[in-house]
């Protein structure tokens, strides 16, 4: 009970207190009111102070600051553009060297291809042209070509005849196979004729094309020896024969009378 009354005279103090400060607080503001403590505003307005004007100098100086600033800008702005050219002058270098180098690149892949190409041609070209005796030529030897042998047959004789044949037609010459038909011979034996020909130099073979098909044209080349032109001469027979001579008087080719009767029987069948 006695520690309760000791609280509320407590409590009843600090509000005594606290209503106190208020009463002095009131009193202090209301004899700020009536009494202000700032000073009263000035009726005159202040002037604001001019700015200095700069001098002379200065403004001269100022100047040149500004025109070596603005010379410095544009050295900068010159530099600047410059290397920006010098850059770009490079890089279009780089680009030329890079479209040089492709098209390098390109006309060697492109001539690779042409030649590629053209050598395809050629070989089908080449192919398209080969004969039978080419063939035929690679498939046989050396030997087989110049020791060709027809059965039953002189071929001595036969080269001759052939030879003959192909005089006949000299420089214009003649087709093989218009020739094998004169002999009735195959295809196989006359081109292997042709060859064994051509070995032993007698004749020469030209590839040409006849009607849309390759095939060779024998020309000759070395007539061979061939006693027809003197058969039935009378100097065969002659029993002066081993007497004649240009300087001979009994006996002379110049005066024969033989002989000059046998050119002109010869001259008449031809």
């Amino acid at each position: 009970m006695k520690n309760k009354d000791n609280l509320d005279s407590k409590k009843e103090k600090k509000v005594n207190k606290i209503k106190e400060q208020l009463a002095r607080l009131r009193a202090k503001l209301a004899s700020e009111n009536k009494h202000p403590s700032f000073p009263p505003k000035s009726k005159f307005k202040k002037t604001k102070d001019k700015p200095k004007q700069p001098k002379k100098e200065e403004i001269k100086v100022k100047a040149k600051e500004a025109k070596k600033k603005e010379a410095k800008i544009k050295i900068i702005k010159n530099r600047k553009a410059k290397e920006a050219k010098k850059k770009e002058a490079k890089i279009k270098a780089i680009e030329k060297r890079k479209a040089k180098e492709a098209k390098k690149k390109e006309d060697i892949k492109r001539k690779e291809e042409e030649k590629r190409k053209e050598e395809e041609a050629k070989k089908k070209e080449e192919e398209a042209k080969r004969t039978y005796e080419e063939e035929l030529e690679e498939q046989l030897s050396e030997e087989e070509i110049t020791g060709f042998q027809l059965e039953k047959t002189d071929m001595d004789k036969m080269c001759n005849r052939v030879c003959e044949i192909i005089a006949d037609y000299e420089s214009d010459g003649i087709l093989q196979s218009q020739l094998w038909k004169k002999f009735k011979l195959s295809s196989r034996d006359g081109s292997r004729l042709a060859l064994k020909l051509e070995r032993m130099g007698m004749i020469t073979r030209e590839k040409i094309l006849e009607k849309e098909r390759w095939t060779y044209k024998l020309i000759i080349k070395k007539i061979p020896i061939s006693t027809k032109s003197i058969e039935g001469s009378p100097c065969l027979t002659c029993p002066g024969e081993s007497k004649c001579s240009l300087d001979g008087l009994e006996y002379n080719p110049k005066t024969c009378q033989w002989i000059q009767d046998w050119v002109m029987i010869e001259l008449k069948n031809k």
